[in-house]
């Protein structure tokens, strides 16, 4: 458990991150409010996002789909939490893009799992042309996972040719 130590805090430290900064938006922002932090550029706007990351799917409405998405978000959690413990603690690189992705993961299904829905705040624009809104663990999410795109596209295979193929 120690070679996993600092990842499990950056967990930790993000899933901690992701829910303080939700519980001040609903706290101090009425839903769909917005404030300028950066005119033209970025906004804080809360909104309940029942879909998925970046708000896909979230006009449906529906319970099943709900219901889906946090099956599907809790297997994917399970194969991610899998793998890092799979990988070895020499890996760093790819032990902190699994957490990364562990503590967007798990930060998005406490709020689907407690709320139903979850909250998403950070809206950037370029004047009336919005990004869709996002929070810290939707950014984890992403980080973690262009980094593990990044790592396992830059990384030379390590299985070599068996003796009976020929190499020409």
């Amino acid at each position: 458990m120690r070679k996993n130590g600092s990842f499990l805090v950056v967990v930790s430290v993000l899933v901690l991150l992701d829910q303080i900064s939700k519980w001040m938006v609903a706290r101090y922002l009425p839903l769909y409010a917005s404030r300028t932090v950066i005119p033209g550029v970025f906004n804080l706007t809360h909104i309940h996002n029942k879909g998925a990351i970046f708000g896909f799917f979230s006009q449906s409405g529906s319970r099943t789909v709900l219901l889906a998405l946090t099956a599907a978000s809790f297997l994917a959690l399970g194969l991610v939490v899998y793998y890092f413990f799979k990988t070895p603690a020499a890996d760093r690189g790819l032990k902190l893009a699994l957490s990364l992705i562990t503590a967007g993961a798990l930060g998005n299904q406490i709020d689907r799992v407690a709320r139903g829905y979850v909250i998403d705040f950070l809206d950037f624009h370029i004047k009336n042309r919005h990004w869709p809104f996002f929070n810290i663990a939707d950014s984890a999410i992403t980080i973690g996972a262009i980094s593990l795109l990044i790592l396992l596209l830059v990384r030379k295979p390590t299985c070599s040719p068996s003796s009976s193929e020929s190499v020409p």
